[in-house]
């Protein structure tokens, strides 16, 4: 079974550009596609109207929004330029590992790549863990990266 389209999930940290260099080793030895997908997190206490009336809340939302844009950019042109067909998704949602899930339904992806910052106790229960959201509601394969070099 190859994997024809791979997802990647990024966020600014570390562990996602690990991520991103399993996924350069899967997609240049398979021939996959990627996807490379990033989520700016709405607070689930407002809702998308309260962001517009107020500034500072306006401001740090756009300021991710244009943060997570950047990185994308910045990966979509690395893959890029080692010949990977890549295309780029910046995602809002209330919870991350929903959005990434439903993408990956939409697009019919065969593997999702994920980086987990391999949490635990008290911290994972406080912060969550997006790799394991995920890895419960996918239809599909997930590959979690837990270690940067």
């Amino acid at each position: 079974m190859g994997y024809q389209h791979i997802l990647l999930a990024v966020d600014d940290s570390p562990i996602a550009i690990a991520a991103a260099d399993q996924t350069i080793l899967l997609a240049k030895a398979l021939g996959s596609k990627v996807t490379i997908a990033s989520v700016v997190v709405i607070d689930p206490l407002t809702s998308v109207s309260f962001y517009k009336s107020v500034p500072g809340i306006t401001d740090y939302y756009m300021e991710a929004k244009a943060h997570a844009k950047n990185i994308l950019a910045e990966l979509g042109l690395k893959f890029t330029n080692l010949g990977i067909e890549t295309h780029t998704k910046l995602l809002s949602g209330q919870s991350p590992s929903e959005a990434i899930t439903k993408l990956a339904d939409e697009l019919n992806v065969d593997l999702i790549v994920v980086g987990s910052h391999g949490r635990t106790g008290f911290k994972k229960a406080f912060l969550g863990s997006m790799a394991q959201e995920i890895l419960t509601s996918s239809h599909v394969p997930v590959l979690v990266v837990k270690h940067t070099k």
